[in-house]
């Protein structure tokens, strides 16, 4: 997510409300003397550090001011809103695919002809508005699945009796099944609390679910009909959506009814503490488990495992990767921060310094000439890496940048926490799906 988001506008998106100005002493970021300055407003929690560290980096190196402003948990939307109506509004911000760029085409620069965009290694992954213009590039390409503790696995599949001797064999939904439910069943021998980390349903923080799981029946529709997006959806696939849901619930640390007030933190401190054996994230979850106080996870130990829903032919799937993580440049800000803005994205994303530590800082895998060299350290970014050369599995495609708004995303949450709880059945899940995804559909088509 969430770059997401999850977190996340994601996903991903969510995260932490913290500003902070850099080098407040150099240059203005308003661009009121003359030269500019940098104000990005970022929407990944467990990023923010980094690009605390990388805009201090480039204030020493060139003496231009960079504000970083971080925007609460799920409200990034609504804090771009309100920080645009200032006097010295973001240069820098984040649109959520085409859904973000239909909301904020006025402010989105045409980014066609900028350095960066040229660097590119694949265009198709470029954010294109009207008239073909790029008017957004990615950050980075991530993935999520099923990140798995080897050593607890393995410690299973010496049980006797075991559904399965080696990860490998885990392949599809029935497969998973089998193994997580048996690993349940053994919870106390492998000294665990459940085979999944907490499902984190809390408002905010149920972007894993609402996001990127819910991908996956939309990412099978949209395949089945071969398109890359649908003013109507059939939620054909709701019943797989539900089958790996129920699965996370009911085989987990916590009981269903607990999970609305379970935070991302709590989830993935389960994970590191060696409580759960399974936790959904991405490859930005490692610095969710390498930091946290009294982590037992080895890096070594920590894989990812595909989602797998129960759809035909999944066992040749990978994980999901792709972007929604697309920056862009105010296109309403002064003139000399637009240049200030584009200068500090041209060293991020062309400059061996920028782009060496960009790479270390936020280990990500950028799409540009720059990053070509620069492989991730952690371990998760490692298996994007290989993901995206592996040629006998296919990656699952990040659709939910179509996803009509971060309100349908929200109020798709809050349906998943009533499920969880036992107050509504699935039926009402997918009727709101299915109904909400029209109708916002159709009123932004009619806006």
């Amino acid at each position: 997510m969430r770059l997401i988001s999850r977190r996340s506008m994601l996903g991903g998106t969510a995260v932490l409300a913290v500003a902070a100005t850099l080098a407040a002493c150099s240059k203005s970021s308003s661009g009121s003397d003359g030269d500019g300055g940098v104000y990005f407003l970022n929407f990944k929690p467990e990023s923010e550090q980094a690009f605390k560290d990388i805009a201090a980096a480039y204030t020493k190196k060139s003496g231009v001011a960079v504000k970083v402003v971080t925007a609460a948990s799920g409200t990034y939307e609504q804090t771009l809103k309100s920080e645009v109506a200032k006097s010295n509004p973001p240069t820098l911000f984040n649109l959520n695919g085409p859904v973000g760029y239909g909301n904020w085409k006025e402010y989105a620069s045409d980014l066609s002809d900028a350095d960066f965009t040229k660097q590119m290694t694949d265009m198709s992954l470029a954010l294109k508005g009207d008239e073909d213009k790029v008017v957004g590039v990615p950050l980075a390409i991530e993935g999520y699945g099923i990140i798995y503790n080897a050593a607890i696995l393995k410690k299973y599949f010496a049980m006797e009796g075991a559904k399965a001797t080696a990860v490998d064999q885990i392949k599809g939904f029935d497969k998973l099944k089998e193994v997580v439910e048996d690993m349940q069943a053994k919870k106390a021998d492998l000294g665990i609390e459940g085979v999944f980390a907490a499902t984190s349903l809390s408002p905010g923080e149920d972007w894993r679910w609402q996001t990127h799981l819910a991908n996956y029946p939309v990412y099978y529709e949209y395949r089945d009909d071969k398109v890359d997006d649908l003013d109507e959806i059939k939620l054909t696939y709701s019943d797989n959506y539900k089958k790996i849901f129920d699965l996370y619930l009911n085989n987990s640390t916590i009981k269903p009814t607990e999970a609305s007030a379970k935070t991302v933190t709590d989830s993935m401190a389960d994970f590191a503490l060696g409580k759960a054996a399974m936790v959904q994230n991405g490859n930005w979850g490692w610095s969710q488990i390498s930091e946290v106080s009294g982590n037992t996870v080895k890096a070594e130990d920590v894989h990812f495992l595909p989602i797998y829903v129960g759809v035909s032919g999944e066992d040749k799937t990978n994980i999901a990767i792709g972007t929604e993580n697309y920056l862009t440049i105010n296109s309403q800000a002064a003139e000399g921060d637009q240049k200030a803005t584009k200068d500090f994205l041209t060293w991020l994303f062309t400059d061996a310094e920028g782009s060496k530590l960009a790479a270390e800082k936020l280990s990500i895998i950028a799409p540009y000439k720059a990053y070509a060299e620069l492989a991730p350290s952690d371990p998760l970014g490692k298996e994007v890496a290989a993901a995206l050369t592996n040629k006998d599995l296919t990656p699952v495609k990040w659709v939910f940048p179509t996803f009509p708004s971060q309100d349908f995303k929200d109020q798709l949450g809050q349906h998943l926490a009533q499920y969880a709880s036992g107050s509504a059945d699935w039926a009402k899940v997918k009727d709101f799906f299915v109904t909400t995804w029209a109708s916002e559909k159709k009123s932004a088509k009619e806006s």
